[in-house]
């Protein structure tokens, strides 16, 4: 199976998308990781290396916002969101301005760089700001999608990227639409609803529960906020549990978003997998997968425990 970055899509993308004289892109002094440095090869005149000073780039970025320019602004996810929430809530939200914020490096699938750098409460913290979309693309080419497809999305949006490579599930003549899930296997007895690189690991393990006897639908979710709530909603009549897979913590991201929407329109048990709480540590990916609960093992070993 192909195996390629999310990150890496970004950067293609961002040359495509160039095209368009009024997009820019600034990063803060992380392009050669966020792979904006991509688009700084074809289009110099329009980058921007902002430096370590990500409050000051979301600043700019707004700035060129109000000028009729469309801004991508990146930096490794923890940075991006957590150093810059403030101003990406005065400056982009509270005003409801055009602007593409790329966290990069997302989760603990960063490895080595330890806990300091991994993200694990990014998506909650843009899903609480007003007027805020939230993109976790599954893979290569749905990240390239998504981006593309940014271009014609008016206001602040927030597109998580990974640094690992992931298996491309999708197909890159696939149309990327905000709000859409989809389903990439059906099943009757439960459902898991994933994003991110977790959407390989949520198909691998429910083809471990199909063979005890299991069906499991799984549902890939790249658009965290809006929620496919109609998919979301159609799921749950038709199982009796759901399970939300994601590399981030469990408090506010999708299985929050799933929970907050079916609590309200169709009470059912949901059972969130992620982080439970805590930081992340220093260590490979796969030996993080292992100890997080992360591979299709441990993922399949839970939903059975859950299922009785």
């Amino acid at each position: 199976m192909e195996m390629k970055a999310t990150r890496e899509a970004y950067g293609k993308a961002l040359i495509e998308i160039g095209k368009n004289e009024k997009v820019v892109v600034l990063d803060a002094d992380l392009s050669g990781s966020t792979k904006s440095a991509d688009f700084k090869k074809v289009y110099p005149e329009r980058f921007f290396n902002m430096g370590i000073a990500e409050s000051s780039m979301v600043g700019t970025a707004a700035g060129m916002a109000l000028s009729g320019l469309k801004p991508y602004a990146s930096s490794f996810a923890v940075f991006v969101t957590g150093r810059a929430f403030e101003p990406i809530r005065q400056s982009i939200c509270y005003q409801n301005l055009d602007v593409v914020l790329c966290g990069s490096h997302s989760g603990i699938s960063v490895g080595e760089d330890g806990g300091s750098h991994q993200s694990v409460a990014d998506i909650a913290l843009m899903r609480s700001l007003p007027n805020m979309k939230v993109v976790v693309p599954c893979d290569y080419n749905e990240a390239f999608l998504a981006v593309k497809a940014s271009l014609e999305i008016e206001g602040p949006l927030y597109i998580r990227t990974s640094r690992a490579k992931s298996p491309i599930l999708t197909s890159i003549d696939d149309k990327f639409e905000l709000g859409k899930a989809k389903i990439l296997k059906e099943g009757s007895d439960t459902a898991i609803v994933a994003c991110g690189m977790m959407s390989y690991i949520a198909l691998e393990a429910a083809k471990l529960l199909e063979k005890e006897g299991i069906s499991v639908a799984v549902v890939n979710s790249p658009s965290i906020k809006p929620l496919d709530e109609e998919t979301i909603f159609t799921l749950s009549k038709n199982v009796s549990k759901i399970f939300t897979l994601e590399e981030h913590s469990v408090i506010g991201g999708l299985g929050g978003a799933v929970s907050e929407f079916l609590s309200e329109n169709n009470p059912v048990a949901i059972h969130k997998i992620g982080l439970e709480d805590v930081f992340g540590e220093s260590g490979t990916k796969d030996d993080l997968f292992c100890k997080y609960g992360f591979t299709k093992e441990s993922v399949a070993e839970r939903i059975k425990k859950k299922l009785g």
